[in-house]
């Protein structure tokens, strides 16, 4: 049997900027909660689940709540497992391009415990689509990263992390949205990314990085951090959970939760 501790904010906490991708300002207020993660829109409120995933292309969207993919990262990453996050428009902010603002701003207000969830075991969950592959099963908090970009530089970058440690914060948390500098024009033309800036995001060149990054290796950090937020819809707190990745992106983990929601349904 998988058992965890709930924990939630001890006190609300305050975001606000322009929306990631549409720049539209947001206010964002995340309270203490007992009903798991949810999302509310004005009177629309949605639960943090795989099956209520209505967009993975580009990010991540929950009913009306757009981008959530950075703030679940925080959530599953510190082990908060309940809060409510009222949104006064439809997209989380773009922030410094990580989940490190939303993470420290949890741990100043600190966390308590409210209770023990559980769940029975299951076999591992397997995702595979051509060079994309994503397991995830019962474990102890190892995720793994392997960043492949083909003929384009970096070529190759993998990353690894240990969820019951305190390296979320250090290693994974910082790491900013990112984009191949050829495909930059193409996003700013379907609307995409307005609310991101050199210092929010990182832009990958032809054999180096255009703007200063904070790791070496910060995208295969920036995958792993979405590839938590994502996971995260799975209702299982990361740190329960093993889990290796080549390739993946929004629609894959998305949909490698919804086979494990679906697993634990059916249990």
């Amino acid at each position: 049997m998988l058992s965890w501790p709930r924990k939630t904010l001890n006190s609300s906490v305050a975001f606000s900027g322009p929306g990631l991708h549409f720049a539209e300002p947001v206010e964002v207020v995340v309270h203490p909660s007992d009903t798991g993660l949810t999302f509310q829109v004005g009177d629309q409120s949605v639960q943090a689940l795989a099956e209520n995933v209505q967009q993975c292309q580009f990010r991540t969207q929950l009913g009306p709540a757009a981008t959530i993919e950075h703030i679940m990262s925080a959530f599953s990453g510190l082990g908060i497992t309940d809060a409510r996050v009222e949104m006064s428009a439809g997209e989380m902010p773009a922030m410094d391009g990580s989940s490190l603002d939303y993470a420290l701003e949890f741990n100043a207000a600190g966390l308590k415990e409210i209770g023990v969830a559980e769940h029975p075991e299951f076999d591992p969950v397997v995702f595979v689509d051509g060079e994309i592959r994503i397991e995830v099963k019962p474990g102890e908090g190892h995720w793994s990263y392997s960043f492949l970009t083909g003929d384009r530089w970096p070529h190759r970058q993998d990353a690894e992390v240990d969820l019951r440690s305190d390296r979320y914060i250090r290693d994974v948390a910082p790491a900013r949205t990112f984009g191949f500098e050829e495909e930059v024009e193409q996003m700013q033309a379907a609307g995409l990314g307005q609310g991101l800036t050199l210092e929010s995001a990182l832009v990958v060149g032809h054999g180096s990085y255009v703007n200063p990054p904070r790791f070496e290796d910060e995208p295969v950090r920036h995958k792993l951090l979405d590839l938590i937020g994502d996971l995260a819809l799975t209702g299982i707190p990361a740190q329960l959970l093993d889990v290796t990745a080549v390739r993946s992106g929004h629609r894959s983990n998305v949909a490698t939760a919804v086979k494990v929601r679906e697993i634990l349904q059916g249990m």
